[in-house]
């Protein structure tokens, strides 16, 4: 039985769940629920705390886990990225009041007030800057203001947070992160792992994409499929109607306005769109 790590709380916790419900999986009725099995699917979900995810895996104890990149990192754990799941997007700042500082390197001889005090130390190694770091829990931007610290290195999901809180970042970011799928590093992906990977890719293609269909004349289908050339080659069928043929394709679900005005110009018709809700590319 697939034994798989959930966020129980904290910003990725309802958008794995759901993603879990489209692939297929059971979910948690109430909050307060540690554990979910589900026979049908032959898995058992444990909802633990987001920055204790990538240790449970790593040791073992669980077979996967589902964690933001930051945290993966941070924890220094045995585990290992299987693959990106396109929500929880946010980046590891360096950051201080503005004229502070210009670069990283400038951080030399400071204190820096991080919740990510693995990934910082070691980033700041790597870079031959010698800072002090100080360890907090949860938000840092007050560090400065109470001269516990002179920067901060946290996690945010635009540079816009930061300037609201009178600071600038420093540098680009340290780390870009989403959500991810974990494993424990070096571990075999055994069948009920492999079976969830696919599903949430599936799941991922499916809100990346939508159907497209439209009719177009023989002679120019050449031209429509450039513009809609899709994840694989279109199917074309043949109409009833002398010269025209139907065309049926998956693309972007991001610009697909756009695709279609494209298409207008080109001389389709009858184009329409339509939501995939699961697939298996």
């Amino acid at each position: 039985m697939l034994r798989l790590d959930v966020p129980n709380k904290g910003e990725l916790t309802d958008r794995a769940q759901l993603m879990l419900a489209e692939a297929g999986y059971g979910r948690r009725r109430d909050s307060k629920e540690l554990l979910v099995v589900d026979p049908d699917n032959a898995c058992e979900l444990f909802f633990l705390r987001p920055r204790d995810i990538a240790v449970y895996v790593g040791e073992g104890m669980l077979d996967a886990g589902i964690t933001g990149r930051d945290m993966l990192v941070d924890s220094g754990a045995r585990a290992e990225e299987i693959t990106g799941l396109g929500f929880g997007r946010s980046a590891l700042y360096f950051a201080a009041p503005p004229g502070c500082c210009r670069t990283a390197e400038d951080l030399n001889g400071l204190r820096v007030a991080t919740s990510y005090a693995g990934l910082v130390e070691k980033h700041l190694a790597d870079i031959g800057v010698d800072a002090r770091i100080i360890k907090l829990d949860g938000s840092v931007e007050t560090a400065i203001r109470l001269d516990v610290a002179d920067a901060v290195a946290d996690v945010v999901e635009s540079g816009t947070r930061l300037r609201e809180v009178g600071l600038e970042a420093i540098g680009p970011p340290v780390l870009r992160s989403e959500a991810v799928l974990i494993k424990r590093l070096g571990a075999p992906a055994e069948n009920g792992l492999r079976q969830l990977i696919g599903r949430l890719s599936g799941v991922q293609v499916a809100r990346d994409f939508v159907t497209m269909d439209y009719d177009i004349a023989h002679e120019r289908v050449g031209e429509a499929i450039a513009i809609t050339s899709g994840m694989e080659a279109p199917t074309v069928s043949e109409l009833s109607r002398d010269g025209w043929v139907a065309v049926s394709v998956m693309v972007p679900r991001e610009g697909h306005q756009r695709i279609m005005d494209r298409l207008w110009e080109a001389g389709a018709h009858a184009i329409l769109v339509t939501d995939i809700y699961v697939c298996r590319i």
